[in-house]
């Protein structure tokens, strides 16, 4: 792909000093068409939707039914009625935590590389009598296919749902999802996926995956904060109870009664973030210019300059497969006997490079090894080039030749 061409659509990208950008495991930053349909959004129709029949308020309404096409469309989801808008997918993923009916004795199965979103909300539900189950990794994490189907017939007839991370924000690393579904379903589980590091990066496509639900975030690939995305088979969301009600869900209500609208009116409750949504349709329309297959691979080149350059250096430890192409744009460190919080803000200072540094919410896996503060973690997007991974290897190895030289 053009990655120089890519780069120009970035404001950030083009100010006079700045940064190598490598916290896109975090946020992407946004393009000035998404900038643009934001602002627009709010001078030209301010209004909502599904309410008001004037010209704006019936301009934002087609905006939100495109949008939500264009949603499906990257996920591969043939009905556009079953993508649900959500502030998040950490929302998503409590949505069908919460809105699940549950029994005692149910059993949930888990990664023990799941972010808190896809860990917390299944705990939440010990106060129903669900049980959680969280299947270990192989010693370079990768996902250990024999271990989960082996959890999946001990829970046997219980086994409610499997709730799985498809490329780990800790890692990068990959499940293979369509495998774990094959399993999963064979007793009868509902699989959700939580998609928010694999839409932004790859192709997806929820029917080959044979998932029940997937959730993402728009804020991990080039769209706006607070909006989100839950995509799930329609007799599996019309059985969701919300737990946001009100407002445009309800059918009819009395003081004894209420009725719910159909998907997806019935889990959208309150006021749409409707600059949010006019933001996401702008991301998509530029991602559906670009083949996903080239953004992985552009990922994959830069992490391997990033891995390939800084593995030399003592009490350096790359966190999962040591092939970089396992690992999609992530490069997560972990430094033996250094402070990785001091590492992250001298990256910046000496070299004006952005990564993130600490638990990345998974703390499941790092409390497991007794790891405290966590890793230094670098994660590239398709607008990130060599040369930024090589300064990342120069800027990297300098801190740590001068902490060295320190030492001694």
């Amino acid at each position: 792909m053009d990655v120089a061409g890519f780069r120009e659509l970035f404001p950030p990208l083009q100010e006079e000093n700045s940064p190598i950008y490598l916290d896109n495991a975090c946020m992407t930053l946004r393009p000035q068409n998404v900038i643009t349909a934001i602002q627009q959004y709010y001078a030209r129709n301010p209004s909502c939707a599904g309410r008001s029949v004037h010209r704006w308020g019936m301009s934002i309404s087609q905006t939100v039914t495109r949008t939500r096409r264009k949603l499906a469309d990257h996920i591969g989801a043939k009905n556009a009625r079953e993508v649900i808008f959500t502030p998040n997918a950490t929302h998503s993923i409590n949505q069908v935590a919460a809105g699940l009916n549950w029994e005692p004795g149910d059993v949930v199965i888990t990664s023990d590389r799941e972010h808190n979103s896809n860990l917390v909300p299944w705990l939440q539900l010990k106060t129903a009598g669900v049980k959680l189950h969280t299947v270990k990794s192989q010693a370079n994490n990768e996902f250990d296919i024999e271990a989960f189907e082996t959890a999946c017939a001990d829970a046997g007839e219980s086994l409610r749902v499997v709730s799985l991370v498809h490329v780990g924000n800790l890692d990068g690393v990959e499940i293979p999802i369509a495998e774990a579904v094959k399993i999963a379903h064979d007793y009868e589980a509902i699989v959700h996926v939580d998609g928010a590091q694999s839409a932004p990066h790859m192709p997806i496509d929820v029917k080959d995956l044979n998932c029940d639900l997937f959730s993402f975030s728009l804020h991990k690939m080039l769209g706006p904060t607070g909006v989100g995305a839950l995509w799930g088979r329609e007799e599996i969301l019309s059985q969701l109870e919300p737990i946001c009600a009100g407002g445009g869900t309800v059918e009819s209500a009395t003081a004894e009664h209420y009725s719910l609208r159909p998907i997806p009116d019935r889990l959208e409750g309150g006021l749409g973030h409707y600059a949010g949504i006019c933001g996401t349709e702008a991301a998509l329309d530029l991602l559906s210019q670009y083949d996903m297959r080239d953004f992985a691979e552009q990922e994959v080149r830069v992490n391997r300059i990033m891995s390939e350059g800084i593995r030399h250096h003592s009490g350096v430890e790359i966190i999962g497969p040591e092939d970089a192409s396992k690992r999609g744009g992530i490069c997560s460190i972990l430094l033996e006997n250094l402070d990785v919080q001091n590492v992250g803000i001298l990256m910046d200072e000496v070299g004006g490079v952005f990564v993130r540094s600490g638990l990345h919410c998974v703390n499941q896996w790092f409390g497991a090894r007794g790891i405290e503060q966590g890793s230094l973690r670098a994660s590239a997007y398709a607008y990130n080039t060599e040369e930024d991974a090589r300064i990342f290897v120069d800027t990297f190895s300098e801190i740590m030749d001068g902490l060295t030289e320190g030492d001694a």
